[in-house]
């Protein structure tokens, strides 16, 4: 790999490709895009975009992509395999991908916003290690690796590029100079982190760990449903959601929300009540700030 493709010219690249500018698509619940998580008007995996309406699936049954590889790496990184949860049409998506022990990736950057999330197995990326429900967020620009998955098992990952264009990877050994390094995070352990308080009374007393917060007040955490939960009622969601269970269940109406499987909820749609015997824990990803009012109303019909 040539020294140029290494060092890359920083004002040719502005002149050519502005990917950094690129302003997010506005949500659909009146925001304004500063979230920058472009979850509206999403796609999933059984079925186009319908808006107001819930939709949930089983992760492992999905068709795998194989010989996956992320745009632009070099053609010697070993590749992996992905299956496509939702996507927008801007480039926006949300994969759960599977590396392989033998891959291994140079150093770079990339030309959106990328979310990972370790559901199992280690990788190292540059200085820092992820493991097991360990989270990063790597703005567009920031450069990090070189990448290496640990040990002699495989890792899966949550992996969401989060728009507003495709995502593709860009070698290089530094950060782009317009880089958002304030919002980066290299790894975070979740586990060390403390259960706090929800932020709606539909499940005050459930527990809520914050793994980062948008500057609009949406984010990303875990929530924990507690055992013995009961919701009673409906909820109107004034937001977008995706929720993936890590562990346990919870039945939202008739359905049961197992392990694996994975929900998209458009804004504004009305989702039966939650109850669980069990309790479950989940990745959830928002693109509101539910603290304020009406974001999430009980709603009895």
């Amino acid at each position: 790999m040539g020294e140029e493709n290494i060092n890359f010219n920083f004002a040719e690249e502005n002149q050519t490709d502005d990917f950094l500018h690129v302003a997010s698509i506005k949500e659909d619940w009146g925001g304004d895009g500063r979230g920058r998580m472009n979850l509206s008007g999403r796609c999933t995996a059984i079925s186009k975009h319908v808006p107001r309406k819930y939709q949930f699936f089983d992760t492992n049954t999905l068709p795998e992509e194989q010989q996956w590889r992320v745009s632009g790496m070099p053609e010697g990184v070993v590749p992996g395999s992905r299956r496509t949860l939702t996507w927008h049409d801007s480039g926006a998506s949300t994969s759960k991908v599977v590396l392989p022990p033998q891959f291994e990736a140079p150093s770079g950057f990339f030309t959106t916003d990328l979310e990972i999330f370790v559901l199992r197995g280690a990788i190292q990326l540059g200085e820092w290690q992820l493991n097991k429900h360990g989270y990063s967020f790597i703005p567009a620009g920031v450069k990090i690796g070189p990448w290496k998955v640990l040990g002699n098992e495989e890792v899966e990952i949550l992996w969401m590029e989060n728009g507003p264009i495709p995502l593709k990877y860009k070698n290089a050994t530094n950060d782009h100079p317009d880089a958002r390094l304030r919002d980066f995070i290299p790894a975070l352990n979740s586990k060390l982190l403390p259960w706090n308080k929800t932020d709606t009374v539909q499940f005050e007393v459930s527990k809520k760990k914050y793994l980062r917060k948008d500057s609009n007040g949406g984010g990303v955490w875990l929530l924990g449903i507690l055992a013995h939960y009961d919701g009673s009622y409906p909820m109107i969601q004034s937001y977008n959601e995706e929720a993936y269970c890590l562990a346990g269940y919870c039945d939202i109406g008739d359905f049961r929300f197992v392990k694996d499987w994975f929900g998209y909820v458009p804004s504004f749609t009305t989702v039966p009540w939650h109850r669980t015997d069990d309790g479950s824990l989940f990745f959830i990803r928002v693109d509101r700030d539910l603290s304020k009012l009406a974001t999430v109303l009980s709603y009895s019909h």
